[in-house]
């Protein structure tokens, strides 16, 4: 995800238009070996990357201490599952924000109940669900930048011209760091009260 600076706020939203979801259906129904997974996750995944040409976005080292600390369950004869990959994308977006154990804690639940089962409502269920509910939040979402961006605008309308330029960008930073902590504060509280 690039920024132009020049055009911040379009650039912004242009970023969000081009946030791609990994599909179900883009999933293999295969099981995969580790270099088949991290293969998979990189090309899926890597516009995601803040730095896409340095950033690893899993690697085999990451895989296995994901299965040592009980975030995903252990591969079968090596292999990993359509569910393996699931999980491992959902710890991919909450590693951002949340502790590996934080993380645990809220996978646990779901891969104990949803993971492996012949039930009709799976894994891949609440995955597409959750995947549904993002994709409806990204409207309101650019709206919401949207607002801030303008907000940050009519910052520091008292401060030398020559750097009211940079104090918006930090005001604007700072409405959307304040957005993220608050949040992030809000997601501990309830992992906290998870049983």
């Amino acid at each position: 995800m690039t920024i132009d600076g020049d055009d911040l706020l379009g650039s912004i939203l242009a970023s969000l238009e081009r946030i791609k979801y990994i599909e179900i259906e883009d999933i293999p129904n295969i099981d995969l070996y580790m270099d088949q997974v991290t293969g998979f996750m990189d090309d899926r995944l890597k516009s995601t990357a803040r730095h896409s040409s340095d950033d690893r976005i899993l690697t085999k080292t990451m895989i296995n201490n994901y299965a040592k600390n009980d975030l995903i369950p252990p591969p079968i004869k090596k292999k990993y599952s359509k569910e393996h990959i699931i999980l491992l994308i959902f710890i991919y977006y909450y590693k951002g924000v949340l502790s590996i154990g934080d993380i645990q804690k809220l996978l646990s639940p779901i891969t104990e109940k949803y993971f492996k089962t012949d039930e009709e409502f799976n894994l891949e269920s609440v995955y597409q669900e959750a995947v549904n509910m993002e994709k409806a939040q990204l409207e309101g979402l650019k709206e919401d930048v949207i607002r801030k961006f303008h907000e940050a605008e009519k910052t520091f309308e008292d401060a030398p011209e020559e750097g009211k330029e940079f104090l918006r960008k930090f005001a604007f930073i700072c409405m959307l760091s304040y957005d993220v902590y608050i949040k992030k504060l809000m997601i501990e509280k309830m992992i906290d009260e998870l049983k």
